[in-house]
């Protein structure tokens, strides 16, 4: 028993059941005991490899995504760049090498802003950025006013859900308990809600999920966009039509586990529903751009001509990781659709790279 699932034990023992919202949250982010507070989630070592552990060229190319967006917007000083979750640092890090070698003026004029939480992860940003001088946040409250460029690669899934069952006719959020059959850890059904706190549609299925917290980050990044300028880059693995069922999963060491399984030493997370974050958007005042599939959008900042770059001072062994990553970044069986890709803009601003039905990586 992991020392959250005794802590959580001892609360339920105490208040009754805790709602997937609160399991999710405790989690993750237990100021002791949370996943992402105290161990290295991200690499070879954690539980899962992120899109920049695969490849630099992911990297690179949102920095050039963010210096295209800036001269777009008529190259204003000074702009902050900022990352949600940045992880150990390394899709920035990809990302200021490649903005320094295209747009050194825009490496000059921006500052560096990180948002993040985990202790640990701060540590190893601070030995992979150490050259940037990056500002540390725990919210997007404290950032400096103006524009800014964000990106947020990997971060809307990992905030906590609600859960809802439909059942006897009735809405109730779906909660963990300890079953008093198995004493282990189980889901259950919760309190009865009132239709008008989800509205269940005519024929919905057996679990609706929302996810308030991403909706919150996505309009407070969408309202300061419609007021200051810039723009923003969400990446994450979600859906574009209606989804039904459950979507939380867990992993540990790289293998998919029981959600319910050794709380606190597993990721927990949960498909975006990019349809209703883009509105979310759109009600605050910002242009939505998407969702495009993550194989497309980098497709159309050249990542294959990046590709090639690489392969050509590349030995054998070499040659057929890079172009294995690349893969694995694109291809529709593997990142290229499950991942989806929304851009935000203020009112009136052009299209930001990467949305346009076909574009020449040339022109980015």
């Amino acid at each position: 028993m992991t020392p959250l699932e005794a802590e959580l034990r001892d609360r339920i023992a105490r208040d009754g059941p805790v709602t997937v919202t609160e399991f999710m949250a405790l989690a993750l982010y237990h100021p002791e005991h949370g996943y992402y507070m105290t161990g290295e989630p991200v690499g070879k070592a954690g539980a899962f490899i992120t899109a920049p552990e695969i490849s630099q060229m992911f990297g690179e190319l949102l920095g050039l995504w963010a210096a295209a967006q800036w001269r777009a917007m008529g190259a204003p000083e000074p702009v902050s760049l900022v990352e949600l979750g940045p992880g150990r640092g390394t899709l920035m890090a990809d990302a200021l090498r490649a903005i320094n070698q295209a747009m050194p003026g825009f490496a000059q004029d921006l500052s560096l802003h990180l948002v993040e939480t985990s202790p640990v992860l701060r540590t190893q940003q601070a030995s992979a950025l150490a050259d940037h001088a990056p500002a540390w946040h725990d919210s997007l409250e404290t950032l400096p006013d103006g524009p800014m460029l964000l990106l947020a690669n990997e971060f809307l899934d990992a905030l906590p859900i609600q859960q809802f069952i439909r059942a006897e006719g009735q809405l109730a959020e779906r909660v963990v308990i300890v079953d008093p059959a198995t004493d282990q850890l189980a889901f259950a059904t919760g309190r009865a809600l009132p239709y008008s706190a989800v509205d269940p549609g005519q024929d919905a299925p057996m679990i609706l999920e929302a996810n308030p917290a991403a909706n919150g980050w996505v309009s407070t990044v969408a309202r300061r966009l419609a007021e200051q300028g810039g723009a923003a880059l969400f990446i994450d693995y979600g859906y574009t039509a209606p989804q039904t069922g459950s979507t939380l999963q867990a992993v540990a060491a790289h293998q998919k586990v029981d959600p319910l399984h050794q709380p606190g030493e597993a990721d927990l997370t949960a498909l975006v529903n990019f349809p209703e974050i883009a509105h979310v958007a759109g009600q605050e005042g910002a242009t939505a751009h998407g969702p495009r599939g993550q194989g497309a959008f980098l497709r159309n900042l050249g990542i294959e001509a990046r590709r090639d770059m690489l392969l050509a001072n590349a030995g054998e062994s070499q040659a057929g990781e890079i172009q294995s990553a690349c893969a694995r970044l694109i291809d529709p069986d593997q990142m290229g659709t499950l991942f989806q890709c929304l851009g935000l803009t203020g009112p009136g601003a052009p299209l930001p790279p990467g949305f346009a039905p076909e574009e020449s990586p040339e022109e980015i």
